[in-house]
């Protein structure tokens, strides 16, 4: 299982379903818009705290960001 790759996919569905841009979910989760850039292309891995941010603006508990079933 490539826990990575569910979050990219999770993060990605969650701000496209809520009409967020990169720039505004970075913003508000206070990182840099290449960093989630990176994230949703599966290519950072990060923190539990930046993932609790990233859930916290989403709307949703950080589980559900690496629920496979979701993606």
């Amino acid at each position: 299982m490539d826990w990575i790759k569910i979050l990219a996919g999770n993060v990605r569905r969650l701000r496209v379903e809520q009409k967020l841009t990169q720039e505004q979910l970075a913003y508000d989760a206070e990182i840099d818009v290449t960093y989630l850039r990176g994230i949703e292309g599966g290519r950072r891995n990060p923190s539990v705290r930046v993932i609790g941010r990233l859930a916290s603006i989403l709307g949703c508990h950080p589980g559900k960001l690496l629920d496979e079933s979701s993606t």
